[in-house]
Formats: structure tokens, C-alpha cells, sequence
């Protein structure tokens, strides 16, 4: 059976040229080629793209929804990116915003191992948000790292992750740094009984990572951070699939020169492709989305979608202690808070503004 992936993109057109524009965008994501040109029925009834949908979006634009084949798309994670926007990002007048594909499709992909409950899990932490943070600057020693995430865990944060420019740079080789820090992590939490998870930046080719997780399994560590635009998505979702107990945390560099929209995009098709939480910048920080954004993606990566595990939205950039509450609110529970440079900024009061943090989130009222 030809089943379908639905693409809905914004197009800014005049109104007289929207059902030509949106009938040329639907050949150029699948075919790409005049169908004049096409003597074979098979392709032009099952894999040329149709027009299913067009509706006034405002401010001089369109939305076009695209019905694909997914026999085209298969089970590639790179095919998928290039079948939905492909060719049709060089267009300065197109942004991808919302695809639906079919339960058989994304039961293909797989989704995430663990999702939500996963990291509930393995940190015993139910019924209230999770905190995080992150090790920074890049430039540090193994050692240096090692000190900061001690205190980071000392003060009871769920999850330490390494600064996405964190990766295996001279001053801290990935194959000395992290089983430095994982130790200083599990000797913080053997005093306080409290389980922190620490998350260890994967970086360069496929062999590469492979070979980094392969040291962070040895060092007793089963989470890591991957940038999916950076690696490539099919780099990511081959990762996942080999590595079904390990949890993935996705950070979202270089999503920002995709012309995706971010509730698709970390949402959604990070999520597709196996990520068990996305990092996105929220509202307020040092990023420009808007609330409305952000609710639209944090509903993205958790709301059911077929069989696929919840992905914990994970928002950040410039966070505060001071808006614990407000991004609770908005967010709730099924969230992580990561408050990164704030916290260092308390220098040798670090592991007291560490508590602090966490305190604030245990003690929030989720249910107002």
C-alpha cells in the first residue's frame, strides 16, 4: 500500500500564484523533474507528490500541505530530512513546519529507547521536574571539569551535561575527561545518596562516537549528548539503534539555519529519530522564541504520537534561578530546567546555589 507523509510548509505567494507555487513544491520534493517527462504510471501515481491541502496563514502566505510517498523516505534518517526539505530549503520563500507520518512510518524509525520515564528511572525522581546543568567553558582541564561537576553533584543536580563546544579538544581528551568526571560525579553521590546523571558530549564522525560511547560505557556512564544537525540525522539515529541503554539528550546547534520550524524540528523529528530529551533555547533567555514557541514545542516532544516514548523537553540559554517558578509553570513536571552559566556565576558558593536550585524545583507546586 502507498502510504503518505504529510508536509505542511509556509509559502509566501501572491494569492493568485499559490496553487501553481504549491503544485511545483510537491514535485520538487519528490520527483524534481517535469512529468511530461514521466512515462511510467506506477511513479506518477504512487511518487510524485500531491497537493492535499492550501490555506491562508497570514501575511502573505500559504500553508501547503505535500502528500509523500514514505517508500521514498524508507527507514534513512538523512532520506527523510532530504525528502522534506531537501531542495525546497534553497527556496528563501518556503519553511518547513509540521509533518504527520504514518504509525507505520514512525514505528520504522523507532523513536526514542527511554523518552521520559527513562530518565525518571534512572534518577528515581517522580511527581516534579528535573534540573540540569551544564560544564563550561571549553578550555578547561580534565581536572578543572572534573571539580566543577563534583560540586554540581554535591548540591544535588539531576543531570551535569558537557557544554555542547566541549568535545575532545587538547586540554580535556574525551578518553581522559570522562572517566574523570564520572568518578568525581559518583563519589558526590556515594556521600549523598543522591543520583546524579552525567552526560559526556559526543562529537566528530560515526566510528568516533562509537568509539566515545564505547569509553563512556566503560566509565560506568549510560547518557550522552548529541548534536543531530552538527552529526547529521542518520549519524544519530544509527547511534540509538545500536545503543538501546544508553540515553540520548539532543542540543539543538545549528538548528537555527534550517528554515524548520523549532516545535517540528526538536520536537518532533528529533524525536522521530531517537532523541530521549531535547535541549531548545526558551523564552527569555539569550534566544529570540517566543512563549508561544516554546509551549509549542515542549507539546511536541511530549504529546502521544503514535507508539513513540515522550522525548523531556529540556529548556535553556540564559536561564535563572529567579524564573524557577514562572518556567515550571509553564512548562510543569514532565521537564528539565537547565540553568548553566547562572550557576557558575556563583563561583565558590557554587554547590550552595546548586541546592538552591534544586530545592526551588522539589518544592514547586506542579498541580496550580
Amino acid at each position: 500500500m502507498n502510504r503518505r507523509v504529510e508536509v505542511t510548509y509556509v509559502v509566501r505567494c501572491p494569492a493568485a500564484e499559490i496553487d501553481s507555487r504549491a503544485t511545483a513544491l510537491a514535485i520538487e520534493q519528490s520527483v524534481e523533474m517535469p512529468l511530461s517527462a514521466i512515462a511510467d504510471s506506477a511513479v506518477l501515481e504512487e511518487i510524485v507528490g500531491r497537493v492535499e491541502r492550501i490555506a491562508p496563514a497570514g501575511d502573505g502566505c500559504f500553508g501547503v500541505t505535500i502528500g509523500l510517498a514514505d517508500a521514498t523516505i524508507g527507514t534513512d534518517a538523512g532520506q527523510l530530512l532530504s525528502m522534506l526539505f531537501g531542495n525546497s530549503s534553497l527556496h528563501d520563500d518556503v519553511v518547513l513546519s509540521d509533518v504527520d507520518v504514518p504509525a507505520a512510518t514512525a514505528a520504522a524509525f523507532g523513536g526514542p529507547h527511554h523518552g521520559i520515564a527513562g530518565f525518571r528511572e534512572r534518577l528515581s525522581a517522580h511527581g516534579r521536574a528535573l534540573t540540569a546543568t551544564a560544564l563550561k567553558p571549553q578550555g578547561l582541564t580534565s581536572t578543572a571539569l572534573a571539580a566543577l561537576a563534583e560540586k554540581f553533584a554535591a548540591g544535588g543536580i539531576d543531570l551535569i551535561k558537557d557544554d555542547h563546544g566541549i568535545a575532545d579538544q587538547s586540554a580535556a581528551p574525551f578518553a581522559e575527561r570522562v572517566p574523570r568526571i564520572a568518578d568525581a560525579v559518583q563519589a558526590a553521590g556515594a556521600r549523598s545518596g543522591h543520583t546524579t546523571l552525567y552526560v559526556p558530549n559526543l562529537s566528530g564522525d560515526l566510528d568516533r562516537m562509537r568509539t566515545q560511547v564505547a569509553c563512556a560505557r566503560a566509565a560506568g556512564v549510560r547518557a550522552v549528548m548529541v548534536a543531530p544537525m552538527v552529526a547529521g540525522f542518520a549519524t544519530i539515529h544509527t547511534l540509538v539503534a545500536e545503543c538501546p541503554d544508553i540515553l540520548f539528550v539532543a542540543h539543538p546547534a545549528l538548528g537555527g539555519a534550517s528554515r524548520i520550524a523549532p516545535p517540528l524540528l526538536f520536537g518532533k523529528l528529533f524525536r522521530l529519530i531517537g532523541a530521549d530529551a531535547v535541549v531548545y533555547p526558551s523564552y527569555g533567555g539569550r534566544f529570540g522564541y517566543t512563549i508561544e514557541t516554546c509551549r509549542a514545542l515542549a507539546a511536541a516532544a511530549r504529546t502521544p504520537w503514535h507508539d513513540l516514548a515522550p522525548s523531556l523537553p529540556v529548556p535553556a540559554g540564559g536561564m535563572t534561578r529567579e524564573r524557577v517558578p514562572e518556567l515550571l509553570d509553564v512548562y510543569g513536571a514532565d521537564t528539565m530546567l537547565l540553568i548553566g552559566g547562572a550557576l557558575l556565576d556563583a563561583k565558590e558558593n557554587l554547590v550552595a546555589a546548586t541546592a538552591d536550585l534544586v530545592a526551588a524545583v522539589h518544592r514547586h507546586d506542579y498541580m496550580r
